[in-house]
């Protein structure tokens, strides 16, 4: 989308919502929804009022943009994600993400659901993304003007904001593990062998979202954290079959540890 195009969703954004003083951005991923219902003052917006944003193709993601408070600081929340899968589109998230930017949006939290390499963080556990390993090949950079596209992806989960969740999380008696997420486009789950060599090449999770995003998002300027909420074991690593209802069942498990984690978080912002 052009800068033109950029701006005419921040007007209608801020146009329905009144002015925002530095909003957090916050993206929710698979079985995560329900934690906008935590934003007081809320305006929402569906993405089919926003022109370019996408049309979410997955159970658990509802597509609404929902602006308010939470504590004392406005946020940004985007109750849903479209993925690379879903249409091929790696860009897929770039005109969300780009708006929240241009309303004022300087950290973005992500969230998602994810399968576990991790022995000690079975399903229900949360874990915080320090650092991410893109197995597709693909950009969401791709056909970027000029050098913008070329982004440093060193520290693109910030430390400080990461360090904030580790001492949120110790305070509030909340089990957060860390470690390493490994991009797999999906539909289709990894195979045994897949994980394999995630685990060889450093993965502690894996998952079909977030590294595009955390790209785009260092493209334009915003300090990064996330969240991968587990909701199985990876494949090949456990006896249990693995599905998409299997997923939102047991991302729902994590949801009462995220919602503190992230409430606490923008509370303190």
């Amino acid at each position: 989308m052009r800068e033109h195009d950029i701006q005419r969703l921040a007007d209608i954004v801020i146009e329905r919502s009144g002015p925002l003083q530095k909003p957090v951005g916050v993206v929710l991923g698979t079985g995560l929804g329900e934690f906008a219902e935590d934003v007081t003052q809320a305006t929402v917006i569906g993405y089919a009022d926003l022109p370019g944003f996408p049309k979410p193709g997955v159970e658990g993601h509802s597509g609404r943009l929902v602006l308010g408070r939470i504590g004392n600081r406005d946020v940004a929340v985007l109750q849903g994600r479209t993925h690379y899968y879903e249409r091929g589109e790696i860009f897929a998230m770039k005109a969300p993400l780009r708006a929240l930017r241009a309303i004022g949006c300087e950290t973005l939290l992500l969230t998602n659901a994810a399968g576990s390499l991790l022995e000690a963080a079975g399903p229900g556990s949360v874990v915080l993304i320090r650092d991410h390993i893109n197995m597709t090949g693909v950009s969401p950079l791709f056909g970027e003007p000029g050098s913008r596209r070329f982004v440093d992806m060193v520290d693109a989960y910030d430390p400080a904001l990461c360090e904030r969740f580790v001492a949120i999380a110790e305070r509030e008696r909340v089990t957060l593990h860390q470690g390493v997420y490994a991009y797999f486009c999906g539909p289709n789950f990894e195979t045994p062998a897949e994980i394999r060599a995630a685990r060889v090449l450093g993965a502690d999770v894996v998952g079909m979202s977030t590294a595009p995003e955390v790209i785009m998002a260092r493209s334009l300027g915003m300090c990064v954290a996330a969240l991968s909420v587990i909701t199985n074991y990876a494949a090949g690593t456990d006896t249990e079959a693995l599905s998409h209802e299997h997923t939102m069942r047991n991302a729902a498990l994590a949801l009462r540890d995220v919602r503190r984690l992230l409430i606490q978080f923008l509370s303190e912002a």
